[in-house]
């Protein structure tokens, strides 16, 4: 502590000028690790007058506990454990209870958040002293919402765990203590639940607990109490205030609080309030970060037919920074769809920005149809461009086929997925790992496996798997044990199943689970054809579907869709130099897609009145219920769908 008086002046500490929290000495288990400090006295600090020697062991006894209860103050980053932390080392040490009260909304402290308008109980010790609701043994209140996994939402209410809100009135003695630079003088509450004395500052003691707690509420505090209230000030602004009781001598046996114990506790409470500011300054970072990295990710799956999509992603604890995972699904032609899931290395702001650019190329690569190995070739590259440092990602890259029933997989050094048999036994497909993205020069391989309908795979980060307790291969062989056994029917209960083997605790990474299970889609509804690039080539596409729809029972539909499949043969035909594709397949809609060689994708444009070309696509528009043009890597699709009569 730089504020530390010399033990031998004999003199208490007063309250310390700065307005920074200690800097704690480096530790391995991370920021929210202990600290390695004195333990706390467990008995109350002596405060009785004695001879010299004495005095001096009792100024030393108590810069050692300064210097502990700092120290402890200043372990977590976390305002729930923060607020824990700032009782435990008052009581019983240096009070027999402590009431924390926090500005009501949580302020944004990155910013002077003005007068506060009203306080709200947040964290009790030692008694129930403006609770309404039950308290556990000890008197410390059972963790409200805020004691949740993602701490307090900033502007946001506290909950009704918490005590009843207190409303700051201008002028009165709550906000002349708040606003005060000078530390309060502790009142003793006479048998009236008045504080005793003719003072000022006795007065203003007694208007202030009232508007805290209310006359009845004081009263219960009993005779001889004597109580010391604190303001907690962060960087910009004060945050809340600190109540610190000690019950009358009859009854503990120790005096009120003296001018030793009010500098001491002033102490306290700036590094208290300098804690809690820092606490609400990483818990918003955090959010931040957080709320930056879900924007980058899909806000809903495609569901393609032939396959039913379901994800999940869990957020690392708040010990644990932002982390780079990522899930996604494109849809392809062909009724096929790409399975990716993605992890940036590291946990930071960095790693989410890295994600976004990875995943938006990932995007990008799908669309032009290109094999799962090409994928992840091309992302590695656009690693190796993504600034002057190796950004380093994990990725497995999976496109699924429901008419061949068929998956392809290739894997950038990620954890294997699971696949899941029609017969409920379960897999780790072992492909060929790889390297990560962002090496440079390594060879991707894809592996090509039937995935017969009634079958599922699921992708996952290896935040799901590995722990701080358990080893990465332990974690994938209780996770396909938990899947082999488990009844799926849908991708939402994958999920869930794979989630159970999380073990209680805090998580150090964050996982993203993609679980896709497999319908196919039957022979008998797929009809497609090669036609070579001819004049009579529209006409022979017009009867050939016409065909198909009288035997799939779909004549209503035969007039418009004739009339779109010539427009857009006629256009393949113009511009192609191989076979053109004619596609047509029967789901809960009904599907036609056109391909031919050439890059060029096709644009509406306005045509006149005495133009002979250009209304191809305005048909198309106006017949279909969707339509739209891919650009692959041999060519182009045209596609458009129309709703089953």
């Amino acid at each position: 502590m730089r504020d530390q008086l010399n033990p031998e002046a004999g003199q208490p500490p007063a309250l310390p000028d700065q307005r920074r929290p200690p800097h704690p000495p480096p530790h391995p288990a991370g920021p929210a690790a202990p600290l390695p400090a004195q333990p706390l006295p467990a008995q109350p600090l002596p405060a009785q007058p004695g001879p010299a020697g004495a005095a001096h062991d009792r100024v030393a006894e108590r810069l050692a506990y300064l210097d502990s209860a700092t120290r402890r103050i200043n372990t977590a980053l976390d305002l729930a454990a923060t607020l824990r932390n700032i009782c435990r080392v008052l009581v019983p040490t240096l009070a027999d209870a402590a009431v924390v009260h926090l500005r009501d909304p949580l302020p944004n402290v990155e910013r002077e958040p003005g007068f506060p308008d009203e306080l709200r109980i947040h964290h009790s010790l030692g008694t129930r002293l403006g609770r309404r609701g039950r308290s556990t043994a000890g008197g410390e209140q059972r963790g409200s919402r805020h004691d949740g996994r993602y701490g307090p939402r900033y502007g946001a209410r506290s909950s009704a765990d918490t005590g009843p809100a207190t409303p700051v009135t201008r002028g009165g003695a709550l906000a002349h203590t708040l606003l005060s630079r000078r530390p309060a003088e502790p009142a003793v509450l006479g048998a009236d639940g008045c504080a005793e004395g003719d003072s000022r500052a006795t007065e203003r003691s007694t208007e202030l607990l009232r508007e805290l707690y209310g006359a009845r509420g004081v009263a219960r505090l009993g005779a001889g109490s004597s109580v010391l209230a604190l303001p907690l000030r962060g960087r910009k602004a004060v945050l809340g205030l600190l109540v610190l009781i000690r019950r009358p001598p009859g009854k503990t046996g120790r005096p009120a609080f003296d001018a030793t114990d009010t500098a001491t506790a002033a102490h306290l409470a700036t590094q208290a309030g300098l804690a809690v500011d820092t606490a609400l300054r990483y818990a918003r970072e955090w959010e931040i970060a957080n709320e930056l990295q879900r924007s980058m990710l899909p806000l809903r799956l495609p569901q393609p037919h032939g396959v039913r999509l379901s994800q999940r992603y869990l957020p690392g604890e708040r010990g644990a920074q932002v982390g780079g995972d990522w899930y996604d699904a494109v849809p392809l032609p062909g009724n096929r769809v790409a399975l990716i899931v993605g992890d940036v290395m590291g946990h930071s702001l960095t790693s989410a920005a890295i994600m976004g650019q990875l995943r938006t190329s990932a995007q990008t690569l799908a669309a032009l149809d290109l094999p799962p190995h090409e994928v992840l070739y091309h992302l590695d590259e656009q690693a190796q461009r993504l600034g002057r440092e190796q950004h380093l990602a994990t990725c497995v890259y999976a496109v699924y086929d429901p008419i061949a029933n068929r998956v392809v997989l290739a894997n950038a050094g990620h954890v294997p997925p699971v696949l899941v048999q029609p017969d409920g036994s379960a897999e780790l497909l072992e492909l060929d790992a790889g390297a990560p993205i962002g090496v440079g020069g390594v060879d991707f391989n894809s592996v090509e496996l039937p995935a017969p309908p009634g079958s599922a795979l699921l992708l996952f980060t290896d935040g799901l798997v590995e722990t701080r307790n358990r080893p990465i291969s332990d974690g994938l062989e209780l996770l396909r044990a938990r899947l082999a056994g488990a009844q799926l029917h849908a991708p939402e209960h994958l999920c869930h199943e794979a989630l159970r083997i999380l073990p209680p605790g805090d998580r150090g990474d964050d996982i993203a689970l993609l679980a896709a299970c497999f319908d196919g889609i039957p022979a008998g509804d797929v009809a497609h054809w090669y036609l070579q690039p001819r004049n009579e080539t529209p006409g022979r596409a017009r009867r050939l579907a016409a065909h198909t729809l009288r035997r799939w029972g779909l004549e209503e539909l035969t007039a418009a869709t004739e009339l779109m499949v010539s427009e857009l043969v006629t256009n393949a035909v113009q511009h192609a130099t191989r076979p053109v594709t004619l596609s047509l397949v029967r789901t809960t809609r009904l599907r036609c897609e056109v391909g031919d060689d050439s890059p060029l994708l096709p644009r509406p444009r306005r045509t006149g009145p005495d133009d002979e070309r250009g209304r191809g696509l305005q048909i198309v528009a106006r017949c279909a219920e969707r339509w739209g043009a891919t650009r692959l890597g041999t060519g182009k699709v045209v596609w458009f769908e129309q709703r089953l009569p």
